[in-house]
């Protein structure tokens, strides 16, 4: 029995909950702390972070930069171990890897690159080549047209109950994603993220291990905190060295005023049949220009849908393959009153074992979830343009920049609690 995919009482109930994986080993004299360690397939991943202030008290593990340094060394290490059909002849093979591999990605313990299997790559191609003087952990050097990519991606996440006892919530989850193809061993480059005047300040901002400095201001600004009209808004620059691969720059939260779409969802059963409204506005500061825009009515612990009477102002409406899910296609754009509704009848069958089922949503308690992305914006304003990226290498690169906002909104007919995971969408 693989202990890893199975519950285990001991070490998966609620009696025990392990909300870190930070350590304090028994030593002569004392305790070893902090000690990074987790378990996976039968190997145990250890990481020793750097600490550079006192234990004692032992400080906030927030206040230790070494602790996130050590989760992605951790974290990269146990995407390169299980990142193919692996036995143990191949664990073994990729284990012997490891020195040279960390040498690239820590440099003198300071991680750089956590993206082995990239590393990994890099340094085959550039096994044929070693005309040019470099560092030893940066054995790949980069031929071509350099350029730089940088890609500002906000996902939102709202929840909406449309309850004067229940307040509506939504958070804006950035990531500024790069990828520098630039000759010469280890370039420098500063990426200024910069916000209109009236922009939502940035917040929770974590960056890569490769950024050298930060301003104190960008570290400190958190959304535990009340926002103020002294919150420090930008421009947030980023110095870094880069990795060779796609990579993360910087990921950071925000609170936008509103939400970008209002939805209010109401459901009635009457005997076999339910009745279905729901209403959804755009707010007029939101760029009404969509790649998609489809909202989803999920249907549990019923029949097959046998039966749909239904009224749509704008879009169209699909019923899928299993007959438990209503498609709502707006498509890419909302009409000038920027308001839409859908109304309708539907009609159940019989249920069987093929059908969804949730231990939740029972009764008249249901949900909508609403999917878009808009290209080109960000709910923000956050940007980064030409002009907010400085490269010190030789050759004038040429400089892409992209923004996408991406969201999940999710409007309830009673109040449910659920996990919602959000789309990625690639660097541009």
């Amino acid at each position: 029995m693989d202990e890893d995919k199975n519950f285990v009482d001991h070490r998966d109930s609620c009696s025990r909950i392990n909300k870190t994986s930070v350590y304090a080993l028994p030593v002569g004299g004392g305790d070893l702390w902090p000690v990074l360690a987790f378990q996976k397939s039968g190997l145990l991943y250890v990481c020793l972070p750097l600490v550079e202030q006192s234990l004692k008290p032992r400080p906030p593990l927030i206040n230790i930069s070494g602790i996130s340094q050590a989760f992605a060394v951790l974290s990269g290490l146990l995407v390169f171990i299980n990142s193919s059909q692996k036995n143990e002849a191949e664990i073994n093979a990729k284990v012997g890897q490891l020195p040279n591999l960390l040498m690239q990605a820590c440099p003198l313990g300071t991680p750089l690159d956590t993206n082995l299997n990239g590393l990994l790559d890099s340094t085959q191609i550039a096994s044929t080549n070693h005309t040019q003087k470099q560092p030893v952990w940066r054995v790949s050097t980069y031929k071509g047209k350099p350029q730089v990519n940088v890609c500002i991606t906000e996902k939102v996440k709202s929840m909406q109950y449309d309850k004067r006892d229940i307040a509506d919530m939504w958070q804006v989850y950035g990531t500024v994603t790069c990828k520098c193809d630039l000759e010469g061993a280890a370039s420098n480059v500063t990426i200024s993220v910069n916000l209109p005047a009236n922009g939502s300040p940035l917040q929770d901002i974590l960056v890569h291990p490769c950024v050298t400095s930060l301003d104190s201001a960008i570290l400190t600004a958190s959304s535990v905190d009340g926002m103020d009209d002294s919150a420090f808004s930008g421009p947030y620059k980023f110095p870094f060295t880069p990795p060779s691969d796609v990579f993360d720059l910087c990921y950071y939260t925000s609170q936008v005023p509103v939400p970008p779409i209002l939805g209010f969802y109401q459901m009635k059963e009457e005997e076999s049949q339910l009745k279905l409204t729901i209403n959804l506005k755009l707010h007029e500061s939101v760029k009404n220009a969509f790649e998609y825009c489809e909202t989803r009515i999920p249907f549990f612990n019923r029949g097959p849908i046998t039966h749909l009477e239904y009224k749509v102002s704008y879009g169209q409406l699909d019923l899928s393959r299993e007959k438990s899910l209503l498609v709502w296609v707006i498509g890419q754009k909302f009409p000038k009153s920027l308001e839409i509704s859908l109304s309708g009848t539907v009609t159940f069958g019989s249920i069987n074992k093929e059908h969804s089922v949730d231990p939740i949503c029972t009764g008249n308690t249901a949900y909508i979830k609403l999917y878009f992305r808009i290209p080109d914006y960000t709910l923000t304003g956050c940007y980064t343009d030409q002009h907010s990226v400085q490269v010190f290498s030789s050759g004038k690169p040429k400089i892409n920049t992209c923004t996408s906002l991406i969201t999940i909104i999710i409007a309830f007919e009673h109040l449910a609690l659920l996990n919602v995971n959000l789309l990625n969408t690639p660097l541009c």
